[in-house]
């Protein structure tokens, strides 16, 4: 009888449980480990809370815990270890009682993700990957860009317009019912939609929003209503300026910045021409140019938001935008001294800027180097004897 009592006294003691409890586990783990190799490790893809490649910000959570898989505890008694240095007290009773223990969130995870399963340990737009069978976050590397791309596309119909979405058709609007609530994007106004339903033909399309996709270093495409939130509003306004196709740049890590490229010209005076509209151009010009970015081997264009103004030229009979061509020569000059080849829709000549070519959207420049570079134009003075300057700047780490 006195020994039935010792024993209930040494169960009523949680904390001798506890300690018996541990050795027991302890004593499992070999048989435990033995028996587990033998069950495959869980696929990421299944538990995590994002997509395999999508883009994630430091302080999100990255693991669905509700698709852990759980294993018996006898193939993982070390879980239960886990659970009580982490405090998951809940967690460990549970496997107790039923037999069945959540594996850890840092047995299945590594690198930027925490034992909780947030993102964490960097800085920018990181990118979920997957490493053996471990989910992780990578941090983005120090140049990270993607490309305009059309997202939302409004096709006219005979009745009113389809809309898709990267070319899937999600829904069909008559034309007296598109409003801002059936058509809209942070692109195109609802006017302009109307506007352009108007006076365009049955089949031609009008993109309503873009996102951003084929990045460098193949990440998923981020939708248009993610991009403000992953890259920030620079990005988003960067990128509204500028023609689909156009490389974004969306993380610069860069420590150095090198002028590798300049070039300056003059305006000048035509009798001809008028000088003030020719001022004017070359003022659009630089406006239309200033701050490019161009990746590494990939082609820029200048803005699409920037409008030129016709000179009339008595020779061409015609309103040609005169006065880009020496803003033209300036930006030319130093992209080649910066080891770039003659911009597309430019000539070698005096006469830089084709006639036939918008002088910023339709022209492109191509950087064959491995960093990036900055294209910075400005202006000095006034009038027929105003300067422009134009510098190509590489981005290094």
């Amino acid at each position: 009888m006195k020994g039935g009592i010792i024993l209930t006294n040494y169960l009523e003691n949680p904390i001798l449980i506890l300690l018996v409890l541990i050795i027991i586990v302890v004593g499992l783990g070999t048989l435990g480990k033995s028996l587990a190799t033998n069950i495959p490790a869980q696929n990421p893809t299944e538990f995590s809370a994002v997509n395999i490649g999508d883009t994630v910000v430091s302080g999100e959570n990255v693991v669905n815990s509700n698709n852990i898989r759980k294993v018996p505890v006898i193939y993982h008694p070390d879980y239960l270890i886990d659970d009580l240095k982490n405090q998951e007290y809940g967690d460990f009773y549970t496997a107790l009682t039923t037999g069945s223990v959540e594996t850890p969130i840092n047995e299945i995870t590594s690198g930027n993700v925490t034992n909780t399963g947030i993102a964490k340990g960097f800085s920018g737009p990181g990118m979920v990957t997957v490493n053996g069978s471990k989910l992780v976050v990578n941090a983005p590397g120090t140049f990270v860009w993607g490309f305009k791309t059309p997202y939302t596309v409004a096709v006219k119909t005979a009745h009113g317009v389809d809309i898709k979405v990267e070319n899937k058709t999600v829904k069909s609007v008559a034309t007296a019912d598109i409003s801002n609530s059936t058509v809209s994007g942070t692109n195109m106004t609802t006017n302009s939609i109307k506007s352009w339903y108007n006076s365009s033909d049955v089949g031609d399309n009008l993109t309503i929003d873009y996102s951003l996709a084929k990045f460098n270093d193949g990440r998923n495409t981020v939708t248009p209503s993610e991009i403000t939130s992953l890259f920030g509003a620079n990005t988003t306004k960067y990128m509204a300026g500028y023609p689909s196709g156009s490389p974004v740049m969306v993380y610069n890590g860069a420590t150095n910045q090198t002028v590798v490229g300049s070039g300056n010209s003059v305006l000048g005076y035509y009798a001809e021409y008028d000088n003030s509209l020719r001022e004017v151009n070359a003022r659009v010009f630089v406006d239309g140019w200033n701050n490019t970015i161009v990746p590494p081997h990939t082609t820029a264009y200048g803005k699409t938001n920037v409008t030129f103004v016709g000179v009339y030229d008595p020779e061409l009979k015609s309103y040609p935008s005169h006065g880009a061509c020496p803003s033209g020569r300036a930006l030319r000059a130093a992209v080649m001294d910066a080891g770039f080849p003659l911009p597309s829709g430019m000539s070698s000549g005096f006469y830089a800027v084709s006639v036939d070519a918008n002088p910023s959207s339709g022209i492109s420049i191509y950087n064959p180097t491995d960093y990036p570079v900055k294209v910075v134009l400005w202006t000095v003075g006034g009038g027929t004897g105003m300067s422009i300057y134009a510098q190509a700047i590489q981005y290094t780490s």
